[in-house]
């Protein structure tokens, strides 16, 4: 019970202090709350169009409604970014109180106490985004997947209905779950309703804007693929530059070749996932138990998202929580040193964004350097998860016996 009260009064002062951080912080951590999610929202409550339906989105449609939610806590408090940030508060409330439970499991402690220190080290870009809404649901599905695998399936879908990452979770419970059919279950019902939706609303050309919006954008500064003609805008090199895109709302790199880069990247990414999900389809074939093959392939898939995507958000760090929350709750000793390594990625993360961001804007020395550590880190950890899910113990085959 001690343990579960000094956990609630750090996460009552963990979302206080990083809720604060995000106006007090250089570059505005907290800009797109109220630069975009606002007037996106806004514009619906009014009916002045609704995107995802009336226009091409970035995001799929669910990703508008906790924007539409934070309205309420916004009214009330007089400010919409502060209901925001109250708005993620209550809903990491939910899950927090869920993995806790009653605090007699260690690994459970553990697992929560490693998820304020990840809010801490990534600060409130972590906070002030659509991925904060999505962590604790994918936490709460995480938790519930083996026991609740329906529920957990539906929670998962609308995740990725809000940003499409939590697909990694689904593919993987997929591969290593025995009951698929409530996995598929559960995403179909919730893509079936959310697709006859936009179509009743009349936007079916909409539908999957987000995925064409995806396919041709360039190259995001902060993305680990990046990181050459980062470099190469910081020694000069001629063509290479930063720019920003007026389109996407994003700083973007160029370089020699860089079209080429573009162009592989996304069947890279594809590539890299397909592989990763055979070699586990593999060893859940062959036997391999949920609670070793699970975690390893579902951090891989995640880790594989933000090494070879040409996005390189500095959010997306949040995507590797869930994953290592769980492998604490039911391994800590195999997974304390993999979360060791999310936390300082996400440290360094905050320390490029927002305190060193103008450094990698206007190229210098140590804003590069930190990042390209940072996504170093990134490149590392998707190599042990590959290495580790490659070892994932499976039963011994048993002889035929001889004649």
């Amino acid at each position: 019970m001690r343990n579960r009260a000094v956990l609630w009064v750090g996460f009552v002062v963990v979302h206080v202090i990083v809720a604060t951080l995000g106006f007090v912080l250089p570059n505005e951590p907290m800009g797109d709350v109220y630069r975009v999610y606002e007037p996106w929202s806004t514009a619906a409550w009014e009916g002045r169009g609704v995107v995802g339906i009336t226009e091409h989105w970035v995001y799929p449609q669910l990703a508008l409604l906790p924007m539409l939610i934070a309205h309420g806590p916004g009214v009330l408090l007089g400010d919409y970014t502060v209901g925001w940030a109250v708005m993620v508060t209550a809903v990491d409330a939910v899950a927090f109180a869920v993995l806790l439970g009653r605090g007699h499991s260690r690994g459970r402690v553990i697992a929560a106490g490693f998820w304020l220190i990840a809010i801490v080290c990534l600060g409130p870009v972590g906070m002030y985004r659509i991925d904060g809404v999505t962590v604790p649901i994918a936490i709460l599905a995480l938790l519930w997947l083996v026991g609740r695998p329906w529920l957990a399936s539906l929670l998962l879908a609308a995740a990725t209905w809000m940003k499409v990452w939590p697909a990694a979770l689904l593919a993987a419970a997929l591969v290593a779950l025995r009951r698929r059919s409530a996995v598929v279950g559960g995403a179909v019902l919730v893509s079936a309703a959310v697709l006859a939706s936009v179509l009743v609303a009349g936007g079916p050309e909409h539908a999957l804007g987000f995925v064409s919006g995806q396919t041709g954008r360039g190259l995001q500064v902060e993305a680990p693929i990046s990181g050459v003609f980062l470099w190469g805008a910081l020694l000069g090199v001629d063509g290479f530059w930063v720019y920003y895109d007026q389109e996407l709302l994003t700083f973007q790199v160029t370089g020699t070749q860089v079209d080429v880069v573009i162009g592989a990247m996304t069947p890279i990414l594809a590539l890299a996932a397909v592989g990763i999900a055979a070699l586990g389809a593999v060893k859940a074939r062959r036997g391999a138990r949920f609670v070793q093959l699970f975690p390893v392939m579902a951090l891989s898939l995640v880790t594989a998202l933000i090494v070879f995507n040409k996005v390189g958000s500095p959010q997306f760090q949040t995507w590797l929580f869930p994953v290592i929350v769980l492998g604490l709750a039911i391994d800590r000793r195999r997974w304390w040193m993999p979360a060791l390594v999310v936390l300082a990625a996400a440290a360094l993360t905050q320390l490029v964004y927002p305190v060193l961001y103008m450094g990698i804007l206007s190229p210098e020395p140590l804003a590069v350097t930190v990042l390209t550590v940072r996504n170093l880190l990134l490149v590392a950890l998707l190599v042990w998860m590959v290495v580790r899910l490659a070892r994932v113990p499976v039963p011994p085959r048993l002889l035929d016996p001889v004649p």
